[in-house]
């Protein structure tokens, strides 16, 4: 005998396999529209990645001639540095220079109202203050008056004889000497 059961199927009694039904919808349809959108973010990360090497390459472009324009202001600010070093040099040379200038006015002046008439300096040299004169007499007398016009100006002190010598075989007889003394203003 066939049996013919026209209820409904959830409410049919026995073994079914609903339970391991199968999708009403399409699994390949799936898998597809994965597999495309997978797809598109792979194509859209690898674009994004591009574009931003490209920006960076732009960037390092970029900072490449800022690099070298900087290492053009550098050379010539390292060059107006050495100027400006030897500039500075000049400057305190001019102004030493300067600060010492009174003191040759005064020397000279002084030197020249303490030589008497009948004898003259054949040199001089100046070392840490102290200054040597060389020169010629006729007389010792003359080489007396000019230590003694050394002494009086004020402005020499400690003069000492150093060297006195008389050329016996010259005529007219004249002394060498060397005088030493401070020069103070």
């Amino acid at each position: 005998m066939i049996k013919i059961t026209l209820a409904p199927p959830s409410e049919r009694t026995g073994f079914s396999f609903s339970a391991f039904s199968l999708p009403t919808f399409n699994l390949g349809m799936l898998f597809g529209i994965l597999s495309l959108a997978s797809i598109v973010l792979v194509v859209g990360y690898s674009w994004r990645l591009s574009s931003q090497r490209e920006q960076l390459e732009r960037e390092i472009s970029i900072l490449t001639r800022q690099l070298e324009t900087l290492k053009v202001a550098v050379t010539e600010g390292n060059r107006y540095k050495a100027e400006r070093d030897d500039l500075e040099k000049r400057v305190v040379a001019v102004e030493e220079l300067t600060r010492n200038q009174t003191r040759p006015i005064y020397f000279l002046d002084a030197l020249a109202d303490a030589i008497p008439r009948d004898l003259w300096i054949t040199g001089t040299s100046e070392r840490d203050r102290i200054f040597h004169f060389n020169g010629t007499a006729y007389s010792s007398t003359a080489v007396a008056d000019f230590m003694s016009n050394l002494k009086s100006s004020g402005k020499f002190k400690d003069v000492d004889l150093v060297l006195a010598r008389q050329d016996i075989n010259k005529v007219p007889r004249t002394i060498t000497f060397e005088i030493v003394c401070r020069f103070e203003i």
